[in-house]
């Protein structure tokens, strides 16, 4: 696989699974909700990787969102992702302010 093809993925990862990924509670979209710090596929082994957040250790989520992105993921028809790997950290810790523009607004959080 090319870069630019790597790229193209990435582009369609976040377009076609995260942007239409919900955190149960909250009526915005994981990757608008700044819960997603990095999305990658490597173009030479064909993994493509998340590294993501939950708003905090105790959200109900917790056991289930980042399972449904690995899921959407390897749902993707697209034969050059050979493997799914998510990452969830806690470092930086989810805080309202890695929320996009339009999701604060969303939200009336200014």
């Amino acid at each position: 696989m090319r870069a630019v093809d790597a790229i193209q993925l990435q582009d369609r990862i976040i377009d076609e699974v995260l942007r239409k990924t919900y955190d149960p509670e909250i009526p915005v979209n994981i990757f608008e909700l700044g819960l997603i710090y990095e999305v990658k596929v490597d173009p030479e082994t064909g993994v493509a990787y998340v590294k993501m957040t939950l708003t905090s250790p105790g959200c109900p989520a917790a056991g289930t969102l980042p399972g449904e992105v690995e899921d959407k993921i390897r749902r993707l028809e697209v034969s050059d992702i050979k493997d799914v790997k998510i990452e969830v950290t806690w470092e930086p810790p989810w805080e309202p302010s890695k929320m996009s523009e339009s999701a604060r607004l969303q939200l009336g959080i200014f």
